[in-house]
């Protein structure tokens, strides 16, 4: 991400809603001119009132719209953008879109691809979160994918065990063990769940818990290797592993463990050469003296 805004004076936001219109007060306020897309569904909305462009993506659906890429960096092409903020969620995680930008002369307001496929597969994460001396929570990320060795991983770490896609995300491909005896069970349908959202059938482990609070730590690096945590949310309240409500500042915590879990996150995106703002989810018990990296 850059900061040089000699470099463009229009900023295309790849985004829909109250997140477009954040971004675009923020760009407005430096000085920089705006452009909107949209779907079908979307002609109306606020974000595309606000801007000082908008162009129309294509329709309703976001496969058909906000995820096409060649859409979103031809709209850039037309409306002068020199620069796309993606928000979050959509194309926020896209290597291969980051990549498409760099080719185009297009600045992503974002971080590097690297960086994005760093953290895209959850176990070469938790290996290089390790190698950065970022607490985790115990369980087994390595690259046997045996079956018999998972189980006996698994009986090493103490059930309940929680099974994870690798490649995963948004609580597809992940299944808590009670016992060993619906281990192999739960692997076989983590497997095939996973295959069939992902192309990926690599598993991970790590120890269930049972009480667990989800706190996330939104971290900001810049191009020059300087980083910085933003405090915290707490995102506990969940349904299917899914986020339901977030509370910022998280309740009832600590100085000391604030300061832990912060340091911890600016490790983790330091490790990766991490550029520009993202949240690091950490998961922390109500009885632990210290953060777990989730």
């Amino acid at each position: 991400m850059t900061t040089d805004l000699n470099k463009f004076d229009t900023l295309l936001v790849a985004n829909r809603g109250e997140i477009a219109c954040r971004v675009m007060r923020t760009a407005r306020a430096m000085g920089l001119r705006t452009v909107a897309v949209y779907s079908d569904a979307d002609a109306n909305a606020r974000h595309v009132r606000e801007a000082d462009e908008a162009v129309r993506l294509g329709p309703a659906a976001a496969r058909d719209s906000y995820l096409k890429v060649e859409a979103v960096i031809e709209a850039a092409k037309r409306t002068g953008a020199g620069a796309i903020h993606p928000g979050y969620g959509f194309l926020s995680e896209n290597g291969p879109f980051v990549d498409a930008l760099e080719k185009a002369g297009i600045t992503f307001v974002g971080p590097p691809a690297s960086a994005i496929a760093a953290m895209g597969d959850k176990s070469a994460a938790k290996a290089r979160m390790h190698d950065a001396g970022v607490p985790l929570v115990p369980g087994y990320h390595g690259d046997d994918q045996d079956d018999a060795l998972l189980r006996a991983e698994a009986d090493k770490i103490g059930y309940p065990v929680l099974l994870k896609a690798s490649a995963g995300g948004g609580g597809k491909g992940m299944r808590v063990v009670e016992s060993g005896d619906g281990f192999q069970a739960a692997l076989d349908g983590c497997r095939r769940e996973s295959q069939a959202a992902f192309g990926d059938q690599r598993m991970l482990i790590e120890k269930y818990l049972t009480q667990p609070r989800h706190v996330e730590v939104q971290v900001f690096c810049d191009s020059h290797g300087n980083g910085v945590y933003l405090f915290e949310r707490d995102c506990s309240v969940q349904r299917r592993h899914q986020k339901v409500l977030e509370e910022a500042p998280a309740p009832g915590m600590s100085a000391e463990l604030r300061r832990e879990m912060g340091e911890a996150a600016v490790r983790a995106a330091r490790e990766i050469g991490y550029v520009g703002p993202a949240p690091w989810s950490s998961c922390s018990t109500s009885t632990a003296p210290s953060s777990s990296w989730r």
